[in-house]
């Protein structure tokens, strides 16, 4: 006779163990509280889906900083390259993979990732549960026997695998559902923040260059004058502050240590490339080829053209002063300012904002073989609930994928 299993959450978790738990042989229902699946897919990678990481197991784990080390296991027998087969042969979805090895869909999709898994879903015959929220887990003696939704309504199962996401984008269902359902059993959930979120600034000049892109910069997270961490690559000013993929790396350190005793700041190396050294003689070079200019002139191949006036003000030399006139301690105060723009963190934005959860179901309580709980015999769990989180890059979406197919296989096969 076969598992009945009943999945709750139809993101990328819940649909990949649903997927496996019918492949292998089990009766599986798919609850998922909106009226589609997969809405938080539909918008990672800005509505593209960096599906993965071209990434083996080892590098996998270290752009997973949120418990990494946990998902050994889950690697050994389902990594980024079976993520890339099962879509390209199982699901003839082509693949392509960019810059910083982000794999994408061949046609920039995310709806197409979405409907090659529906596709599986349906020829597996997985029922597929709309509207349909899950208030409390049946427990009896310590073993999971179904789950009662919100109109009363229960439903008996064999194993149950929440995949319900974490508290980011609650737009798209994820409202910590997942959380109460694991604390009904006895888990303990780490206290969630969010983790791949923006960054408020005090100062102002940052929103006043909103829609500005740099690329190849770094940005350095400070604590009085010792570097916390620091990441190279792509920042966008916003509105409120930064944005980009190197601000949301750094943004999980900042939720983690934003409320020590020391103050965190920011500085942006424009010039990442150049030592002070280089970057004095490069000046030199500059100063002598605009020697008739004026300051606010010179800066042009230095620097975006949305930059320069906030670049002046901030330098404190009068932007009509000519280049032949600057004294060697104002450009190197130039150079210092270029290798250092300084900034203040305000915070960062809402959790609702961030495009993963720190935090979560801990995973002591939890086993990494098969992601089956410690505490209550037949109950799994699958992605974001847990406690664990990486960088952007489609690290989190390989958790998703990763731990969802472990976890649908074992509760499979609890009835083998």
């Amino acid at each position: 006779m076969s598992a009945k299993i009943i999945v709750i959450g139809g993101g990328p978790a819940g649909i990949m163990a649903a997927i496996s738990a019918a492949e292998y042989g089990a009766s599986v229902q798919l609850w998922e509280r909106n009226k589609s699946l997969g809405r938080k897919l539909a918008i990672t990678g800005k509505g593209r889906c960096n599906i993965t990481n071209n990434a083996g197991r080892q590098e996998l784990i270290k752009n997973i900083p949120g418990n990494g080390s946990f998902l050994y296991s889950a690697f050994s027998r389902w990594d980024a390259f079976d993520t890339m087969a099962f879509f390209e042969q199982r699901c003839s979805l082509p693949l392509k993979t960019e810059r910083g090895r982000r794999v994408f869909p061949a046609s920039d999709k995310a709806q197409d990732v979405i409907e090659a898994l529906e596709k599986q879903l349906t020829e597996l015959k997985v029922e597929l549960c709309y509207n349909r929220r899950a208030k409390k887990l049946a427990i009896t003696d310590g073993k999971i026997h179904g789950v009662y939704e919100y109109s009363g309504a229960f439903h008996a199962a064999d194993a149950v695998i929440l995949a319900t996401g974490g508290l980011s984008y609650p737009a798209t269902g994820s409202t910590g559902d997942g959380y109460l359902l694991a604390e009904q059993v006895g888990h303990h959930i780490i206290t969630p923040v969010g983790a791949l979120v923006p960054i408020e600034t005090l100062e102002d000049w940052p929103k006043s260059l909103s829609g500005l892109s740099l690329k190849n910069v770094e940005l350095r997270l400070l604590r009085e004058n010792a570097v916390v961490d620091k990441a190279f690559g792509e920042l966008l000013f916003a509105h409120f502050g930064i944005t980009g993929p190197i601000v949301l790396t750094l943004s999980r350190t900042v939720c983690k240590q934003q409320k020590t005793s020391a103050p965190l700041r920011l500085s942006l190396d424009l010039k990442p490339a150049l030592s002070q050294e280089q970057l004095d003689e490069r000046l030199q070079r500059n100063m002598q080829k605009f020697s008739r200019k004026i300051y606010a002139n010179s800066l042009g191949e230095l620097l975006p053209a949305s930059l320069i006036p906030v670049f002046i003000q901030l330098s404190a030399i009068p932007a009509n002063k000519a280049v032949n006139q600057l004294t060697r301690e104002e450009r190197q105060h130039i150079g210092k300012l270029l290798k250092g723009l300084p900034m203040t963190i305000k915070g960062t934005r809402p959790i609702s904002e961030a495009i993963v959860t720190a935090g979560g179901v801990c995973i002591k309580e939890v086993s990494p073989k098969d992601m089956s709980s410690k505490l209550a015999e037949g109950l799994y769990f699958a992605g974001e609930v847990l406690d664990i989180d990486g960088y952007t890059g489609g690290y989190n979406l390989q958790v998703a994928w990763s731990s969802g197919r472990i976890a649908g296989i074992a509760a499979a096969m609890r009835q083998n």
